[in-house]
């Protein structure tokens, strides 16, 4: 490995060993973060050594290994894990914005527990391509060969397997200079951006057109995300507080970029009480839920074929009602989960004057591996640790 290699990974591995944040407080009305034992101000600009003060050379750097640079990325999870957006952003930009994708990945090259590692953090970030992406190489070769799309194939051969595929290699799927790029935008996002972004309605047509890019599909994806009431119960609300279930959908192309839309299906108001037990029926939306937070997220690679049968089901859903018993953003999101092949269990519970699938009892059902696949292929499952530790 060359000399800039080996101090990228070693700057990298000297970054994650500083705890990014440990415990986040309210004092006088100030949030104060505590980072490797020392209080820092928000406002205040997170500084390391390595960073300051970079050497002219580096040597072989002792003690790097892809085992190591795995225990850094979970400590780095665990610390930022369950905390509010507002109080972790900005110092985990800060740590970010040193690394890079490539370097990280040469690494692991033959660490799958890195991969899986990273795909953890990317999904962590929603940046759910390159999580898929790192997830893939985590798995068996046999079923890392078929995620691409075969399009030789006829849709109708399509309805007959699980898969649209078969290609000898994934290089459209690989770790690339523009994921780095796409890294890069993100770390300088949570800079400047500490909350979570408030979803706006789309048109499902909207949805449609983003992914009629001109490029050639290389594999597509479909993620399943849950925002609990109260992380880690199954509890249906928690006073307004009903949470919110909802899908992304990714298109990779043969060019190494992809497509990506996290939407969900909501209530319109069309009064006060709409969508509420007294009321149940209602206008319906879908809103982009790009920035949305979640609790659990379980995803999986899905045929052509899929992809469009789920993107048919948005349209179908867009000309129905909100219903909020049976026609729920946890009905379409199972329902377009059904499609992809993943299949949650328990996902219903009561509420006064109702029933039906709902975020507390479907998120549950994740946490407690309630979850498998149509084709018994292994899922990317990622649990909210807070919310995991509250179930034990």
């Amino acid at each position: 490995m060359g000399i800039a290699n080996k101090y990228i990974v070693l700057q990298f591995a000297a970054i994650l060993l500083v705890p990014v944040v440990i415990k986040a407080q309210a004092v006088n009305a100030h949030a104060v973060y505590v980072i490797a034992h020392h209080v820092i101000k928000p406002d205040q600009q997170l500084t390391h050594p390595l960073i300051v003060n970079k050497p002219d050379s580096v040597g072989e750097p002792a003690g790097i290994s892809a085992t190591s640079i795995a225990n850094h990325i979970d400590e780095l999870l665990e610390e930022t894990n369950g905390l509010a957006e507002t109080r972790v952003n900005r110092q985990f930009s800060r740590v970010l914005k040193h690394i890079r994708i490539k370097d990280l990945a040469n690494q692991g090259a033959t660490d799958k527990r890195v991969y899986m590692r990273m795909a953890d953090l990317f999904v962590r970030l929603k940046l759910y391509p390159l999580a898929m992406k790192c997830y893939l190489k985590t798995l068996p070769v046999v079923s890392q060969n078929v995620v691409s799309v075969n399009h030789s194939q006829p849709d109708t051969l399509a309805d007959k397997t699980t898969t649209d595929s078969l290609l000898a290699d994934n290089r459209a799927l690989n770790l690339n200079l523009k994921d780095d790029t796409v890294f890069s935008d993100k770390a300088q996002w949570l800079e400047n951006h500490a909350n979570e972004r408030r979803s706006e309605g789309i048109g499902s047509q909207k949805i449609a057109e983003a992914f009629n890019d001109g490029k050639t599909a290389f594999a597509y994806a479909l993620l399943f995300h849950v925002k609990q009431p109260v992380p880690g119960r199954r509890k249906v609300f928690h006073w307004s507080n009903t949470g919110h279930t909802f899908i992304t959908l990714i298109k990779y192309n043969d060019d190494s970029t992809s497509v990506t839309r996290s939407f969900g299906f909501y209530p319109k108001k069309d009064n006060i009480l709409s969508a509420t037990p007294l009321a149940p029926t209602t206008s319906a939306v879908f809103k982009d839920d790009g920035g949305h937070n979640w609790d659990e997220v379980v995803g999986k690679f899905i045929s052509r074929h899929k992809f469009k049968r789920v993107l048919k089901l948005v349209s179908r859903f867009s000309e129905t009602d909100y219903q909020l018993s049976t026609n729920n953003c946890t009905d379409f999101a199972i329902s377009a989960a059904t499609i992809a092949g993943i299949y949650i269990s328990n996902t219903k519970a009561k509420w006064p004057l109702g029933s039906g699938n709902n975020p507390g009892a479907t998120g549950q059902s994740i946490l407690t591996n309630k979850v498998s696949a149509d084709d018994h292929a292994p899922l990317f499952v990622y649990k909210n640790l807070s919310a995991v530790t509250s179930t034990q």
